[in-house]
């Protein structure tokens, strides 16, 4: 892949118990919060000047995401003013082991400039992701960080992690769990407010396991520039309901 990146933003994450309500479902917060990001992102990438949330459009919620769904937001800009922006954004479950998805939300995010002298580009064609590849996009928060103020290699590994998880629970529709990982190599720091991109895709296919490549970028929004700032593979297996291996093919 080369580190381009297409327009708006995806972000993925799996529904984990911290971010569910007690119905065993994913907080109509965390979702709002999900949203919120991918239109932050989609607009900045968009406008290239940082922006705040000025409004959102009726959000209906017409499906659940349950416990250990994929959960994929995506955001794209749909209207540009002089200073403000409207993103679209859906958020859809998808049942890990079945590949069912549900459309779980949308709505627009309404994105307004913090700056007051600036113009909005048009606002741009709708591309495709390959099927065959991920990408999945965030945003480093200080939390993420060390103390030394870039992204902490933990965060940084975690986001690897979830990426190939998420390839090769799509690619052979088991449970799948992390067995190991590879070299993982880190070239360059991200500091907060600074987006990352992980490209996965699958390298090697065992009879049970899973090998997916991982590649990190990082890409400042002002300006668009992006570098590689770290590689890995790791190695995730298919297991049954007492966590042996299984043949996934």
């Amino acid at each position: 892949m080369s580190g381009e990146h297409s327009a708006g933003a995806c972000v993925i994450d799996i529904v984990f118990p911290g971010a569910t309500n007690h119905h065993g479902t994913l907080f109509g917060g965390a979702a709002l919060a999900l949203m919120d990001r991918a239109a932050f992102i989609a607009a900045a990438r968009h406008g290239r000047v940082d922006f705040v949330t000025a409004s959102c459009e009726r959000i209906d919620f017409i499906a659940p995401a349950r416990l250990g769904d994929i959960v994929e937001t995506t955001a794209r800009v749909i209207r540009a003013g002089r200073r403000s922006l409207g993103v679209a954004v859906e958020l859809v479950a998808e049942a890990p082991l079945t590949g069912e998805r549900r459309r779980c939300t949308s709505g627009v995010f309404n994105m307004v400039a913090a700056v007051t002298s600036v113009t909005m580009p048009p606002v741009p064609e709708t591309e495709r992701a390959s099927p065959d590849s991920l990408s999945m996009v965030d945003l480093v928060m200080p939390e993420q960080t060390s103390h030394y103020g870039s992204l902490y290699g933990g965060s940084a590994l975690a986001l690897m992690a979830k990426a190939a998880f998420v390839v090769a629970t799509r690619c052979s529709r088991q449970a799948v769990v992390l067995a190991s990982s590879g070299r993982v190599d880190f070239l360059h720091e991200i500091r907060p407010g600074q987006v990352v991109e992980i490209e996965a895709s699958l390298l090697r296919e065992g009879c049970s396991s899973m090998t997916v490549e991982t590649r990190l970028w990082s890409e400042l929004l002002a300006t668009g520039e992006r570098r590689l700032c770290g590689t890995g593979a790791f190695v995730n297996v298919a297991v049954d309901a007492e966590h042996r291996p299984v043949r996934w093919r």
